[in-house]
């Protein structure tokens, strides 16, 4: 593991994670709560924050139903061709969704992307199914708040953001999320390869935090009546999640509603505080992470406890939410959407 006191090894470690032909920003990596809060004053990161808060509208296909669906950022950029994704995408196209335009990463991506899955994992435009559903996918992402798909390649006829960056250093619990050449870094070392967050790291942690979950709300309250269903489909516990909660609903998410700093308790707040009837609905919840995990257990025909451990790594280097039996959870979520929307136009033909 390369030593964290290593800024240029770690450039390389982040040069790593972006897939050809797309080229890593050094000014955009980001290892620590604090590079976080600063970056918010990169002019790039406030070009997009500007775009997307206030400018962005989504080109939708025509249907009968809209569906927002939020899928969590990912280390590989782009992010499509992240095991994760294609998973996702590749289950969603299993399902009877369709991409709406030609919309593809570039070439050179396609070529390289691995059997069984579909070139059309690697299409960016919204998905639409033979009911007239269309899904259309973004990304929560820090430091650029949200990605629409069909952004995430270009954006102003550049390369985007968001394929230029690497932000692990909001992830306390890797024990690497430390910027020790800062002078402002108040982590303390507690082994050859872990450091554990000071003051200052917990303090920007909610500040960025806090950031984040407003520019989604923002997004959400400007663009949100477009979708009858909003979805965000991002890992119990984790910080993406923590992003979208209100603060009612993080005790049943088993997320936390405030971070000590010194003597001060700093409050967590998530998009769905600053938006009126929490729109977004974040999945899977705890029972179907319990349930998909025992399904899992007996379709390898193993015990439980053995197949936490293949559960927790989502069964392709990924997270839970690649699972086959947790995104069954995402299918029917976006199904019984489809179908009260046919019923509820059946119920109005008769009125």
């Amino acid at each position: 593991m390369v030593s964290v006191e290593d800024r240029p090894k770690r450039l390389l470690e982040s040069a790593q994670k972006i897939q050809s032909p797309f080229v890593l920003d050094e000014s955009l990596c980001l290892y620590s709560p604090q590079d976080n809060v600063d970056s918010l004053q990169h002019p790039r990161i406030m070009e997009w924050m500007k775009f997307v808060e206030g400018e962005y509208e989504p080109r939708l296909p025509k249907g009968t139903r809209n569906i927002l669906l939020f899928m969590p950022c990912t280390k590989t950029k782009p992010y499509p061709f992240s095991s994760e994704h294609k998973a996702i995408n590749q289950r969603l196209l299993d399902e009877g969704f369709k991409p709406s335009s030609r919309t593809y990463l570039p070439q050179e991506l396609q070529a390289r992307l691995e059997p069984p899955f579909s070139q059309e994992v690697l299409n960016l435009s919204p998905l639409v199914n033979g009911t007239g559903t269309v899904l259309h996918r973004m990304v929560i992402s820090e430091p650029l708040g949200v990605v629409p798909y069909e952004h995430i390649a270009e954006f102003r006829g550049k390369q985007s953001p968001a394929v230029s960056y690497d932000d692990p250093g909001l992830f306390e619990g890797r024990g690497n999320a430390v910027s020790p050449w800062r002078p402002d870094c108040t982590a303390k070392r507690c082994s050859a390869t872990r450091w554990e967050w000071g003051p200052e790291e917990r303090r920007h942690y909610v500040l960025m935090h806090n950031a984040m979950a407003e520019t989604v709300a923002k997004v959400v309250a400007r663009i949100g009546h477009h979708y009858d269903d909003i979805i965000a489909w991002v890992a119990p516990g984790l910080t993406h999640r923590s992003f979208v909660l209100a603060r009612d609903e993080r005790s049943s998410n088993r997320v936390p509603a405030s971070r000590q700093v010194g003597a001060e308790k700093m409050q967590l707040v998530g998009a769905n505080d600053h938006l009126p009837g929490k729109p977004i609905c974040s999945l899977p919840t705890r029972e179907q992470c319990r349930i998909a995990l025992e399904r899992l257990a007996s379709r390898l025909n193993v015990s439980v406890a053995k197949a936490n451990g293949i559960y927790a790594r989502g069964g392709v280097g990924a997270t839970p939410l690649a699972l086959p039996e947790l995104l069954d959870a995402l299918v029917e979520r976006i199904g019984r959407v489809s179908a009260e929307e046919v019923t509820e136009k059946a119920w109005n033909a008769q009125l």
